[in-house]
């Protein structure tokens, strides 16, 4: 073999290698994907339990629509998480922009949910 073969198959090695650890950011990822996926499931199981007992409990039907906007808020959060989360894992060029819109989404959350 010459010299360009062994270091071209180094070089493949060390990126088989590279791909299988998980860096930093693609472990915190994770972690608020995990978060924000059990906020966002947790509340649309409260939103069909109100929507059911509706009837029997009038005073459930005033809690719904800020639950539903909680519960739309957390789910598009829990997407942006997702797709962050895959996008850094796989190393995907639009990843940052995914990674944008989910720290802008923690913000607004955040700033719609701090009390006054």
């Amino acid at each position: 073999m010459n010299p360009t073969q062994n270091s071209a198959s180094a070089r493949s090695e060390d990126n088989a290698s590279a791909d299988l650890n998980m860096r930093p950011v693609t472990v915190l990822l994770g972690i608020v994907m995990g978060t924000v996926g059990a906020v966002a499931s947790g509340l649309l199981f409260v939103c069909l339990i109100f929507w059911i007992l509706k009837a029997e409990y009038p005073r459930l039907s005033a809690e719904i629509p800020a639950l539903a906007v909680a519960t739309s808020m957390f789910t598009c959060l829990s997407l942006f998480a997702s797709l962050s989360f895959y996008g850094s894992l796989k190393s995907r060029p639009w990843r940052h922009i995914t990674m944008f819109f989910l720290w802008a989404g923690i913000a607004i959350v955040g700033w719609y949910f701090w009390p006054e």
